[in-house]
């Protein structure tokens, strides 16, 4: 009985936070992704890709490679699949471009919620576009030619501003539903896991990988779910974190340097592993990338402290 009380006490304890991070999160969430339909519908979108075309030739990439990741930087996952399904590319091409979206995108967004957590949203959105570029240089000059070519779909008739209205309504409710489930799930996970002493374990257990990182150990949970789940839901339980004063904002802006480059190592590289590319391919890069963008971080910490010291 008294286990069940401490679960039910963590479960009521949970439901206030969850709630009011969800609805500042769909606050955000929902004028964006209107936005960008309004900017898809009127050609904006298209028109700015075509501008950035010459800068992806350089990595071995086609001009509709442009178009693919401006649509990254504004949206989801879901919608870039949706996009590269429709395009011919080869193996060797979507996975370098891939791996630029599975690191930049959802910006606006996600930056916002990082800088509720003590990040810069600049910064955050400089690194995230230079890990991508470092990555996708790097992948050009290592990548072996594969000789499969994605498995396309017939590119779909435009539909009318009224039926893609009433789609981003329908797609609108359902991300309702699903941001509101994941964040009230995942705090009460992390209160039963707090009640229950396994948040101390799991530090202890996971503290040689964290240091390797250069994390703290105390982010332990935090980095499982980020990895997991994603960026935003992720830094929802930080910003919790935060209010409670659990976590310093060092502390925090280390993790959202690695998170804002290896982040949702499950759900996404799967989602493009649907389509026919090779799934470590989209995982190892981000994960090397974030060891060095994090260390970066302590290093001009460092050096801004030798600095103050000697004036």
């Amino acid at each position: 009985m008294v286990v069940r009380e401490r679960i039910l006490t963590c479960v009521k304890k949970a439901f206030p936070p969850a709630l009011k991070t969800s609805g500042w999160i769909l606050k955000i969430m929902l004028p964006v992704s209107f936005g960008v339909l309004l900017l898809s519908w009127f050609g904006i979108l298209p028109f700015l890709a075509a501008l950035a075309e010459p800068l992806f030739t350089g990595v071995g990439l086609p001009g509709e490679a442009a178009l693919v990741f401006l649509t990254s930087i504004c949206t989801n996952l879901y919608t870039v699949i949706a996009l590269v399904a429709t395009l011919d590319f080869s193996v060797r091409e979507g996975v370098i471009l891939a791996v630029m979206c599975l690191i930049s995108h959802n910006f606006i967004i996600e930056s916002a919620v990082q800088k509720k957590t003590g990040s810069s949203i600049l910064r955050m959105v400089v690194l995230r576009l230079t890990g991508s570029a470092l990555t996708a240089a790097g992948l050009h000059l290592l990548l072996p030619e594969f000789p499969e070519r994605l498995s396309g779909i017939a590119a779909v008739s435009v539909p009318g501003f009224r039926e893609l209205l009433t789609d981003w309504v329908i797609d609108s409710f359902f991300l309702t539903v699903k941001i509101v489930c994941i964040i009230t799930g995942l705090m009460v996970l992390q209160r039963l896991l707090e009640e229950f002493g396994v948040l101390k374990r799991l530090s202890r257990l996971l503290r040689p990988l964290m240091k390797l990182f250069g994390l703290p150990a105390s982010s332990s949970f935090l980095w499982i779910v980020g990895n997991t789940v994603g960026l935003a839901y992720g830094s929802a339980i930080m910003m919790d974190y935060a209010e409670q004063g659990e976590m310093k904002p060092r502390e925090a802006d280390l993790l959202n340097h690695h998170l804002a480059i290896s982040h949702s190592q499950l759900e996404d590289p799967l989602l493009f592993m649907a389509i026919g590319l090779p799934v470590w391919w989209l995982i190892l890069p981000r994960l090397m990338l974030a060891v060095p963008a994090v260390w970066e971080r302590r290093l001009e910490w460092v050096v801004q402290a030798c600095f103050r010291k000697k004036n």
